[in-house]
């Protein structure tokens, strides 16, 4: 329980840390958001929990194919934004990045990389 307990901490203290930090400096919080601080943690509590090594690099492998399609939200979100608000925006951009999740997964499918 204890360690369970650690791992919300730390966690969350990172999500803290990025959302104070981009509110003094955009490109700096911008910068931080995008380095793989989660995936990276994971990665550690997994090795830490003692998963198997086939587990820990499926985990890294999988995290890279399901970023491509997340991607394009990120230019997508500060064009939008004017002129939707907030709150539609994210749930365009959310939408969008369901369909070209989809359509990004039907393509690897091809190549033989199951995404679902």
């Amino acid at each position: 329980m204890v360690w369970l307990i650690a791992k919300y901490a730390v966690t969350a203290f990172m999500v803290v840390l990025i959302s104070e930090v981009a509110k003094r400096s955009d490109r700096l919080g911008g910068l931080i958001a995008a380095l793989p601080l989660v995936t990276l943690l994971v990665l550690i509590w997994m090795k830490l929990e003692g998963q198997s090594e086939e587990k820990i690099t499926a985990h890294a492998w999988y995290t890279f194919w399901y970023v491509v399609p997340t991607l394009p939200m990120f230019i997508l979100f500060p064009f939008i934004y004017p002129r939707f608000g907030f709150w539609l925006t994210l749930l365009i951009a959310s939408a969008v990045t369901v369909v070209l999740f989809v359509l990004w997964a039907l393509l690897l499918k091809r190549f033989g990389i199951v995404l679902m």
